[in-house]
């Protein structure tokens, strides 16, 4: 084993380090055929149980193939193979997010199925490189560019990234002295793509010294000072926000008195959370509310209610975001699983006004009635079969599928 396999390996050893709520005795990993998920399952392999998994989005013709691809190599090595095809975009928008999505979707539920708690992903600190500059061309600020994370929850799942800090150039070495063989993607040159658009451009640094080690190397020293801030803001929302019943509430005059940026984050972290959205609400509709939030009492924003007393603000699901929304029962609505004595035909949809007008105990619940009204319910047509968060049980339960509030502000 030449010195550089050997201390990939040894890299590979202590990638995997132990996490208090995702047990990891298999490692999932996400491969796709290329050079960087390749080395990363078969350096794992060597030190970890792992199982892999391949998402086929049928974007190429060359997709099915190099599935194919990776199922032999893992036949040959006696590596557990899974591979999952997407089913195609849903309407117009960005394709590549869709994509992008839907395979942490697809990888999340088949790593649940198999009852794998961590799965890996192959970035480098090229990709970590390429990212920066990307963030950079869309004058991102301190979040976007701390780069990307070397651990992160979606999904109901921990996902890593152990070789963040390894070039791709490394794997390919260690690939090619081990006469292993990847997929090259053909986009990887299309100039259409913003990445590979960023990867030309770290080429033509290099006469000024700007690598993507050194490019890594800062967005290591910007993560730090973003995870400081982020230690401020959950210590902020731990003495500040409460969370009842998928609303939060936050202390206004605590608020009132906060700098800039913890009023900021804050709110961006509670309209994700409360909306249950994968994107931030736009930069300016949130400056917009910091500019005028006590004078303007009730407002909507980014798919939420939001109203504001002397004493708290509350943030809570509009009711319009949510009222064509049904989905047969035990299917996740919105955040939320109902569970209970279902039957067939039964859906889970908005409260709404009516509902809420067959649910006489609603006020002892506790809950402002702005928040019932965009609240689950299970229907039978049209007849209300259960309000949990209303009073009106009938044996039914309501909770949060996207975890509290708290913990979601590490997660992303």
């Amino acid at each position: 084993m030449t010195p550089e396999d050997a201390w990939l390996h040894q890299w590979a050893d202590a990638a995997i380090t132990p996490h208090p709520r995702f047990s990891a005795d298999t490692i999932g990993v996400a491969v796709s055929g290329g050079s960087d998920s390749m080395a990363t399952l078969l350096l794992l392999a060597d030190a970890h149980p792992v199982e892999a998994v391949t998402v086929d989005h049928g974007l190429r013709p060359e997709a099915a193939d190099e599935a194919r691809f990776v199922a032999r190599l893992c036949a040959e090595r006696g590596i557990p193979h899974t591979i999952l095809s997407w089913q195609g975009p849903e309407g117009s928008g960005n394709l590549m997010d869709q994509a992008r999505r839907a395979r942490f979707q697809l990888i999340g539920a088949w790593a649940q199925t198999r009852g794998i708690a961590q799965v890996a992903l192959g970035h480098t600190r090229d990709d970590q490189a390429e990212t920066f500059l990307m963030r950079l061309a869309r004058e991102a600020g301190l979040e976007g560019l701390s780069g990307m994370r070397a651990r992160f929850e979606a999904e109901g799942i921990l996902w890593l990234r152990p070789f963040l800090l390894i070039g791709r150039d490394d794997l390919r070495g260690y690939l090619s002295r081990q006469g292993i063989g990847w997929v090259e993607d053909p986009s990887n040159e299309n100039e259409r793509f913003d990445r590979v658009k960023a990867r030309k451009a770290l080429r033509a640094l290099r006469p000024l010294g700007i690598t993507s080690e050194k490019l890594s190397n800062v967005v290591s020293h910007l993560s730090v000072a973003e995870s400081a801030l982020v230690l401020e803001v959950h210590d902020y929302a731990r003495r500040h926000v409460a969370e009842v019943g998928g609303d939060l509430l936050i202390a206004a005059e605590p608020f009132r008195r906060a700098p800039h940026e913890i009023q900021r984050r804050l709110i961006v972290a509670a309209l994700r959370w409360v909306s249950g959205a994968d994107y931030a609400p736009r930069a300016r509709k949130v400056a917009d509310f910091l500019i005028d939030w006590r004078e303007r009492p009730d407002r909507t924003l980014h798919g939420c209610r939001i109203r504001v007393s002397d004493a708290e603000i509350l943030i809570t699901r509009e009711a319009r975001a949510v009222a064509g929304l049904r989905v047969p029962v035990g299917t996740p609505w919105d955040r939320w699983r109902l569970e209970g004595p279902a039957a067939e035909g039964q859906e889970i949809a908005a409260l709404g006004a009516q509902g809420l007008k067959l649910c006489p105990n609603w006020r002892e619940s506790g809950l402002p009635r702005v928040s019932l009204l965009a609240s689950p319910a299970v229907w039978q047509g049209e007849r209300l079969v259960s309000a949990p968060l209303a009073g009106l049980e009938s044996g039914w339960k309501a909770r949060i599928v996207c975890g509290s509030f708290h913990s979601s502000l590490f997660r992303r």
